[in-house]
């Protein structure tokens, strides 16, 4: 298949070149950000009113796209602050202490439970319900808050969802693409998935404990948020001991029946998310009525604006970002319409099939190539948009090689998914970020380094086993 780039395309790849090396350097990208949509909708609609309009639809775009995200993360951090206020939290995690002593097994824990419940319900749900309860025992024991935020990220958005061991969406997409059976790409996928996951994560912990020891760790705390499941400078209110207690053993108790549910009736996505939002705002209006009593109802309303200003004061940012990225994948014919994409599948599955079709074919080439490709339609920021176009190349590639298309197929879906799926586009790691309270350029950053290295890792692995 043969796509002919055309300015939209190179406007797009320079723009995409400024931001990382903005976000490598720790600066703002918003500015850049607004002029690439003006400047694409300036070429797209060859009008002023049209690239000027684009600016604040692609911002109402991305805010519909961000909005479950938002919400979820806003009622989470209610929740938690009353938790907190009360004391039933202290009570809560309490029992976990004696597990996650130190701030090495509160990172490894953390992962390990990340990356478990992940697997069954992937990642979203896993990191409102795990933040919730496990982070401030984290903090204790001295794991920075954005150390908690790498673990729950890279286990969850990386190790699980790049395997979709469990639910199997990942591997549908890229098997039903490549024309392979889906266990055949599930099956060469768990090397890659494991070399993945234990060289990005043993060179992030690494990283963190020596800056650490050094001093030199900065725990990138939104500005004014604090960590998300911080008191917001209420007053603490005391609730009777045996009342705590009570409510401690049976808050855990309604989210694992939440878990069960999600087994039960097949909840995924979305679908989960809404359930743990749910049963969180339940929680917050019980125990607000318990421990306000008269006040309760206007405190309800007190601690859902919290919630909220917490959630968009951690997006806000985020935003504008989102919106330009957005429009390498369907907001584009959406925003702007299709005059100059026509029988286009985005502006980054494009530049990613103009790639393969650019390169010589041989083992090495073809592993670096489906490395590269997976990882450009990942900067969407969506992880799943790009991944049966990579089944779509991996099949050409291992055609004109006469071997490896699973392998293939399974490294381009490892590539995708860590870039876009949630470790270093900022807008995709926000749940992460926003329930551990730290800013999402600054988790992207920290993630850079160890992902990189471990897609190189991951990429050498797979040429030998092409």
């Amino acid at each position: 298949m043969d796509i002919q780039l055309t300015s939209l395309h190179w406007v797009y790849l320079a723009f995409i070149a400024f931001i990382l090396a903005l976000l490598v350097k720790r600066r703002d990208t918003t500015l850049i950000c607004v002029a690439g949509i003006f400047t694409l909708g300036l070429i797209a609609t060859e009008s002023l009113n049209g690239s000027v309009s684009g600016i604040f639809n692609s911002f109402i775009y991305a805010t519909k796209e961000l909005l479950g995200t938002i919400f979820i993360i806003s009622i989470i951090v209610a929740m938690s602050r009353v938790l907190i206020i009360t004391g039933i939290n202290e009570t809560m995690v309490r029992p976990l202490t004696g597990f996650l002593r130190t701030p090495t097994l509160a990172f490894w824990g953390i992962g390990i439970i990340m990356l478990v419940t992940s697997l069954f319900f992937w990642p979203s749900p896993g990191v409102a319900l795990i933040g919730a309860v496990l982070l401030p025992v984290a903090l204790r024991v001295g794991l920075p808050a954005l150390g908690a935020a790498i673990a729950m990220n890279l286990f969850g958005h990386g190790i699980a969802l790049s395997g979709d061991y469990i639910i199997q969406g990942a591997p549908k997409l890229t098997a039903d693409a490549a024309g392979l059976p889906v266990s055949q790409v599930m099956e060469a996928s768990i090397p890659l998935v494991i070399i993945m996951g234990l060289v990005t994560t043993i060179v992030a912990f690494w990283m963190m404990r020596k800056d650490m020891k050094n001093g030199k760790w900065r725990d990138g705390l939104v500005a004014g948020a604090g960590t998300g499941v911080e008191g917001g400078g209420k007053t603490t209110v005391i609730l009777p001991h045996a009342m705590k207690r009570v409510l401690a053993i049976v808050i855990p108790i309604l989210f694992a029946i939440d878990v069960v549910a999600m087994f039960v009736f097949d909840l995924q996505g979305g679908d989960a998310t809404a359930l743990i939002g749910g049963t969180a705002v339940i929680i917050l209006i019980g125990v607000t009525m318990l421990a306000h009593r008269n006040k309760g109802l206007e405190e309800t309303t007190s601690y859902l604006i919290e919630g909220f200003q917490f959630g968009f004061r951690v997006f806000g940012p985020v935003i504008p970002i989102a919106a330009f990225f957005y429009l390498g994948d369907s907001a584009f014919k959406d925003l702007f319409g299709d005059a100059m994409l026509q029988g286009s599948h985005g502006i980054v599955n494009d530049l990613g099939v103009a790639l393969a079709n650019h390169v010589p074919v041989n083992g090495a080439v073809a592993s670096v190539t489906l490395t590269a490709t997976g990882a450009i339609t990942g900067l969407d920021g969506s992880g799943f948009s790009g991944i049966s176009l990579v089944g779509s190349i991996a099949h050409m590639f291992s055609t004109a090689l006469g071997t490896g298309a699973a392998t293939l197929t399974a490294l381009g879906q490892v590539a995708a998914i860590w870039v876009g799926g949630g470790t270093l586009i900022p807008w995709a790691l926000i749940p992460a970020a926003a329930i551990c309270g730290v800013s999402p350029f600054e988790l992207a950053r920290r993630n850079l380094k160890p992902v990189v290295i471990g897609l190189a890792v991951t990429t050498l692995v797979a040429i030998f086993l092409v």
